[in-house]
């Protein structure tokens, strides 16, 4: 029985994992570009009392085995990368990504990390920042003459000049791929990191080998959907209270040998 008491144990504590990555999908409802977390359980290793198809006599085997299980875990935190709503806000810095893909920014330690937060702002000198002031890139910078500007869905950036001076072509967005995205590090200010279980970053042309294209004046939102996470929240505390309650019933069981002996 003492047994029981540690699987309800391992029970509480993936459960309580789990209502912490729901809590992080819940505050994070309306972070643009958020992707939601889903907590991945294991069982863990089983106590092998009797093997099955074990010689039970000379000519006869078991045909089925003794095996206790021991509890389970939260092996791992995927990110589910589902297409979020776009929000229309009509602001020319902001860029959605629509399909598969990745802006490109530079940290402040020069590496390279990965979003699909496209709510830009421009420094003082014109370039192209992140909320947080991390560069987009390859780093655009849109000149004082400018009237206005324009992102294709090819991801070319153009500028109309002021006074009649025309167009001209500042530079090319590139999206970053990968192929499992769900291997990406979180690393918070709305970045990803690239590991091993990501891969090697493709870099394409929106629209292109996959790649999604860019959609100027909007902005991918959340794809969080609170319905559903309160249903797992409720789920999770019927878990969670089901495992407190095969504690004590192993503790009136505890109780009751301890009276009668």
């Amino acid at each position: 029985m003492d047994a029981a008491l540690w699987v309800s144990k391992t029970g509480l504590d993936a459960q309580q994992t789990r209502m912490n990555v729901i809590s992080n999908n819940l505050a994070n409802v309306s972070t643009t570009g958020f992707k939601r977390d889903r907590a991945v359980f294991e069982d863990l290793l089983y106590q092998n009392i009797r093997q099955a198809g074990g010689q039970t006599t000379a000519n006869t085997q078991a045909p089925t085995g003794l095996m206790l299980g021991t509890g389970t875990k939260v092996v791992a935190t995927e990110k589910l990368h589902i297409q979020g709503n776009l929000i229309n806000s009509q602001n020319p810095l902001d860029v959605a990504i629509m399909g598969d893909g990745f802006f490109q920014i530079q940290q402040q330690d020069g590496t390279i990390a990965y979003t699909r937060d496209g709510a830009f702002k421009l420094t003082g000198t014109g370039q192209l920042v992140t909320s947080t002031g991390f560069f987009l890139e390859p780093n655009v910078t849109i000149p004082g003459n400018a009237s206005s500007l324009t992102i294709g869905r090819d991801g070319t950036v153009s500028v109309e000049l002021v006074g009649g001076q025309g167009q001209q072509v500042l530079g090319q967005i590139q999206i970053a791929k990968f192929i499992n995205p769900s291997g990406l590090k979180p690393l918070g200010n709305n970045l990803l990191a690239a590991t091993a279980s990501s891969g090697p970053v493709q870099l394409l042309q929106p629209g292109t080998v996959g790649a999604g294209v860019l959609n100027q004046g909007s902005l991918e939102a959340s794809n969080v959907n609170v319905v559903e996470e309160m249903v797992n929240m409720i789920e999770t505390q019927r878990a969670y209270e089901i495992n407190s309650k095969s504690i004590e019933a192993v503790d009136g069981m505890l109780k009751y040998l301890n009276q009668n002996l």
